[in-house]
């Protein structure tokens, strides 16, 4: 068992808390929060060892799980990367790209595990269909949220858009060539709601759209790809896949053909994967043990958190670019 501990015990940092009690894989040493009555509240209630100072935590563990607010990110990251720990990081990697490439520098140089918490590749609605994905030339996504008070000081980019952006880049094997995006704020100071249009060197284009004012929860993505079309709704966990091929010589009854105007035949299959019930938020933690004892690189790398932050970040730029341009007329 390794030997972990917590610092941010929030609403998520909670949950984590829980997870690493529950696993195997993890000895958990106890946590941190600046919140001290907080801190103090959850040892009584549910026995995870309170650490007041920091460091005391941190000489103790072999694992750092950081599930602080973004702005935090940095500084408990390099804290713990330079006392030699492994470290589990929530999303954003950090809040600015400088942030993001020095901690990705310190842990390269201290020989250090680092895992960003992008959770959806942990989704197992995604993790059946992934090697379905291949090639996808155009993607349509949309994460729309109920209002929810929690988590409004943060721009809806970086709160939800990024898991999107993060699964994109993950099945996209291509470098962005640019990015159009545009924004409104209903309720809080920032946008609630984003559409990002980003399109890649090979010509793929990704369409993604994110709100936290909906009337309802939705988390679905489509692929689109040359033969095949790949829905994953990774609320509900369902996905279908549809694929085209050629026409068999022997047609059964119930087979599914259509014809085009050039009456070239085409044959159509539905296929629902298999889905196997998972947490994904355990996954992703002891996804990070596993790397960290076979010594293999982690699921979601630094360099892929990144990516994301990068690429959420110039939306947001875009954004703000066009709301200043909408507030001069």
């Amino acid at each position: 068992m390794l030997k972990t501990g917590l610092v941010g015990a929030g609403h998520l940092g909670k949950i984590h808390l829980k997870l690493l009690q529950q696993s195997s894989r993890f000895d958990l040493i106890g946590f941190h929060d600046i919140d001290a009555e907080n801190g103090r509240k959850l040892e009584a209630e549910y026995g995870y060892k309170f650490f007041e100072d920091f460091n005391e935590l941190l000489s103790q563990i072999e694992i750092l799980d950081i599930v602080t607010p973004t702005f935090a990110h940095f500084e408990y990251a390099e804290r713990a990367i330079k006392s030699g720990k492994h470290f589990f990081i929530e999303k954003p990697i950090a809040g600015s790209l400088q942030e993001a490439e020095e901690i990705i520098r310190l842990a390269e140089e201290y020989q250090v595990k680092g895992q960003v918490g992008h959770v959806e590749r942990f989704n197992p609605a995604f993790i059946a269909c992934a090697p379905f994905i291949v090639n996808p030339m155009f993607l349509e996504i949309h994460r729309l949220a109920e209002f929810n008070p929690r988590g409004t000081d943060v721009p809806v980019v970086l709160d939800l858009m990024i898991h999107d952006l993060d699964i994109v880049l993950s099945v996209v094997k291509s470098k962005v060539k640019e990015i159009r995006a545009s924004g409104v704020a209903i309720v809080s100071k920032t946008p609630d709601i984003a559409n990002a249009r980003i399109e890649f060197e090979n010509g793929c284009v990704a369409n993604v759209t994110t709100s936290r004012i909906s009337m309802k929860n939705m988390r679905k993505s489509r692929f689109f790809q040359q033969d095949a079309y790949v829905s994953i709704d990774f609320l509900e966990k369902k996905a279908e896949i549809i694929r085209i091929k050629e026409v068999p010589n022997e047609v059964q009854p119930f087979d599914m053909i259509i014809e085009n105007a050039e009456g070239e035949r085409k044959q159509i299959l539905f296929q629902y994967p298999d889905i196997e019930d998972n947490n994904a938020i355990l996954d992703e933690l002891e996804s990070l043990a596993d790397s960290i004892e076979n010594n293999t690189p982690t699921k979601v790398t630094l360099e892929q958190g990144k990516e994301a932050l990068r690429v959420a970040l110039e939306v947001m730029r875009q954004i703000e670019h066009k709301l200043l341009q909408a507030s001069n007329f």
